[in-house]
């Protein structure tokens, strides 16, 4: 993927975010990502290019993504977060037996399903598939007594 620079500083910049180094790098690299990498896969990966960030900074600044609507946290019972900088809206298959995550394609929750809240202010709404994914599915189905 081709990432333009320009862009990366004006999407911070709009959403009232500096634009440090250390952040432009988080952004960059979860930008290039197909993948839904953890916090520390983020650090490590920074770091292999530009060894001044701490933990701390790198967490810090998921943080601020997050809040900034820039970065979404795909959060994951018993493992790691994973964060996703996909600029499209999309919804998440999470794999119970590895982890893995996989986009999946947006579609609007039927309008009963929204209207059902009541008062409550609806910010955003996201899908969470939960199952086995292909490459694990097999291996079940290959232990299964009939």
């Amino acid at each position: 993927m081709f990432l333009d620079t320009d862009a990366i500083k004006r999407s911070l910049a709009g959403s009232g975010l500096r634009s440090t180094p250390q952040r432009y790098a988080v952004m960059a690299f979860l930008m290039e990502q197909a993948e839904h990498p953890t916090a520390a896969e983020i650090f490590e990966a920074v770091n292999r290019v530009d060894p001044r960030s701490s933990r701390a900074t790198i967490y810090n600044n998921l943080r601020d993504l997050v809040q900034a609507g820039l970065v979404r946290e795909v959060a994951m019972e018993g493992r790691a977060a994973r964060f996703d900088a996909k600029g499209t809206r999309h919804h998440h298959f999470i794999c119970d037996r590895c982890g893995n995550v996989e986009d999946l394609e947006w579609y609007d929750v039927p309008r009963p399903a929204a209207a059902s809240l009541g008062k409550r202010v609806l910010r955003e709404c996201e899908l969470i598939f939960r199952g086995l994914c292909t490459k694990c599915a097999p291996r079940r189905a290959s232990r299964q007594v009939f």
